[in-house]
């Protein structure tokens, strides 16, 4: 069961990362009856959040990295998003996105592990996480392929 508790090593974010903002908030406000809240105007929409029942379910924002295809990344919950980046450096992984503040709301990292299973981290400042689970049209499931 996935809770809005967020203890360290907890799921509390999602968010997908796609090359057309506006065709994504189209596409999951009609499939999923989210309702999307950009946080920009026009065509320079770099992104937003996805709210279900008026309570944010996800995230949405423009990819960045050169190549990438669009994908869904889940956070975990950590304490320290810079022990957090050796670790995963000392255990042999990548880190694709170096710990960056984001403002207020928290900090947060990008990583590879060994076998290129990509996921990344929260250090939660005002913003823990996501404020829906469990629930229809909200997070409840994620697996590692």
């Amino acid at each position: 069961m996935i809770t809005t508790d967020f203890v360290p090593g907890s799921p509390c974010w999602l968010d997908l990362g796609a090359p057309d903002v506006p065709a994504a908030a189209a596409f999951y406000g009609g499939v999923l009856g989210w309702d999307y809240e950009s946080m920009g105007e026009g065509e320079d929409m770099e992104g937003g959040m996805f709210r279900s029942d008026g309570k944010i379910v996800a995230g949405l924002g423009k990819l960045t990295e050169k190549g990438a295809r669009s994908a869904w990344m889940i956070y975990y919950s950590v304490a320290d998003a810079d022990a957090t980046t050796r670790a995963v450096e000392e255990a042999g992984g990548t880190v694709r996105v170096a710990p960056m503040d984001l403002d207020e709301w928290g900090r947060m990292a990008q990583y590879s592990d060994p076998l290129g299973g990509q996921f990344a981290v929260w250090q939660p400042g005002s913003n823990k996480g996501v404020e829906q689970v469990d629930t229809p049209g909200s997070l409840s499931w994620t697996e590692l392929y």
